[in-house]
């Protein structure tokens, strides 16, 4: 089969330098979104000085924000062909302000400021602090930006081949080196932060001034790999110019009726994006309160990266050797033994506070989680071309927007239950050495038991996928077929 598909127009072989050149996309990204993914709530409740429950609201309403958004932005990306490139130039065009809105996120100008500001919307009053104000305008901001270079960069995928082996290894490496940065951002952000600190915490109010430092470090590094990325990579499966007048927003709705194996992915993406989202979140108070052991902050994040640079180049003999779908429930399992293993520890009082027992179910835990979740992008170019197969329209932009919808929606997750289980359990933001029991034990639920659910969800939902390898490529044939 791969013979004969190597031979097919739209079967392109990616030399190395330009795998890698699309992968710094990802890991350009990914400097940003792990920093807001495991950083923001503590920064913010800790440092910036806003309450728990009023962290948790905005992180919905910026979710919100994004359902709405998506598929705008989708939707407009499909329409147009920009001079640098359908999907490309949005790496340029959005990568700039995305980069000045990360780094106002970690802005503490509003220390010791205390005003607010009165409202009046549909006629009813309201009273917001500027400093509330200030932290929706930038984080709404930045999520919007993120939104315009990560959807095109998702379809930016489907429109380098339609090789499935080819997609699968542009996959490992866009994983590998999205994990290079999950682990810059997991060992080195609380070193910077900690570096540049007077009093050397990541986790007190004087510390703003070093979280501002660290994020427009790591912002500026992320703009260069996404121009870097941009030069590397060349657009050549798309869709015909004359079809992209006919893309409206209303294309996202329909195509995830008629696309069952699109419907499936994107439950998966918002059950394995709340999994990660609401884990990480809770990962630096899980450290610093329950462990005790704020010191090791760093090495606990980075074993949330690792594992990657272990197992990523090996999916591809993986999923030859066991095929997708087991490979998918195997790794989703030993996800589920860290995070049982995180638990134990925990609450066995002749294990707790072993820092290297909770290390070593880091380790488990974040295996599992990188290969599932890692994978899962090589499925998205996938249900491009069954839908391409099934209606004629390859609206890459409209079903990344789909999946960015569900992605989001699991962030939302977790961002909200974190905040507002600490609220439930009284977490006391003044507090950065120590929380009661009750605390502690919200925190280990959010830790262990919420991910360890979710990852059940997740592993029903992707046993409903039906596409195999031989079936791509029976689809991706006759839709070149069909062009001659």
């Amino acid at each position: 089969m791969k013979t004969q598909t190597a031979e097919i127009k739209g079967f392109y072989k990616l030399s190395w330098l330009q795998r890698i050149g699309f992968g710094s996309g990802d890991l350009a990204q990914n400097l940003i979104y792990q920093t807001v993914a495991q950083y923001l709530l503590i920064f913010y409740t800790n440092v910036f000085g806003l309450p728990a429950a009023q962290a948790a609201v905005m992180f919905l309403v910026v979710r919100l924000v994004d359902v709405l958004w998506d598929p705008i932005v989708g939707a407009f990306v499909d329409k147009r062909n920009p001079k640098m490139g359908k999907y490309r130039s949005y790496l340029i065009l959005g990568g700039i302000p995305l980069t000045g809105f990360a780094i106002l996120c970690f802005w503490n100008g509003f220390a010791g400021v205390a005003g607010s500001h009165q409202m009046n919307l549909f006629g009813l009053e309201f009273v917001v602090s500027y400093k509330l104000l200030y932290a929706y305008v930038t984080y709404v901001g930045l999520s919007m930006f993120y939104t315009l270079v990560n959807v095109p960069y998702g379809a930016l995928n489907a429109s380098l081949t339609r090789d499935t082996d080819e997609i699968t290894t542009l996959t490992s490496v866009r994983m590998f080196l999205a994990n290079l940065g999950g682990l810059a951002v997991a060992y080195g952000v609380p070193i910077l932060v900690a570096y540049f600190s007077p009093d050397h915490k990541i986790n007190s109010p004087t510390s703003g001034d070093a979280w501002f430092i660290t994020m427009t470090i790591y912002a500026l590094v992320g703009l260069a790999l996404l121009i870097f990325c941009f030069t590397q990579t060349k657009e050549r499966v798309v869709m015909d110019h004359a079809q992209t007048a006919e893309v409206k927003v209303s294309d996202l709705w329909t195509e995830f009726k008629r696309n069952r194996p699109l419907r499936v992915l994107a439950f998966f993406f918002i059950t394995a994006f709340a999994m990660m989202a609401i884990g990480n979140s809770a990962g630096s108070y899980y450290m610093i309160y329950n462990v005790e052991a704020p010191d090791m902050l760093p090495y606990f994040a980075a074993l949330g990266s690792i594992p990657a640079f272990i197992f990523m180049p090996m999916v591809p003999a993986i999923k030859r050797a066991i095929g997708k779908k087991q490979m998918f429930y195997v790794f989703l399992s030993v996800a589920i033994l860290g995070m049982a293993m995180l638990y134990i520890i925990s609450v066995v009082p002749a294990l707790k506070n072993q820092v290297w027992l909770v290390l070593v179910a880091q380790f488990v835990k974040s295996t599992g989680v990188i290969v599932a979740t890692g994978y899962m992008w090589a499925l998205v170019p996938e249900v491009i071309s069954y839908g391409e197969y099934t209606t004629g329209r390859r609206i890459s932009g409209i079903v990344n927007a789909l999946t960015g919808i569900f992605f989001k929606a699991g962030m939302a997750l977790g961002g909200v239950v974190p905040g507002l289980v600490l609220a439930y359990v009284g977490f006391d933001e003044t507090n950065a050495v120590s929380q009661s029991a009750f605390t502690q034990q919200g925190i280990l639920w959010l830790v262990a038991v919420i991910p360890a659910a979710l990852l059940l969800v997740a592993m029903f939902v992707i046993s409903k996928y039906e596409l195999d390898d031989e079936t791509i490529d029976k689809i991706n044939i006759e839709i070149e077929n069909r062009a001659k």
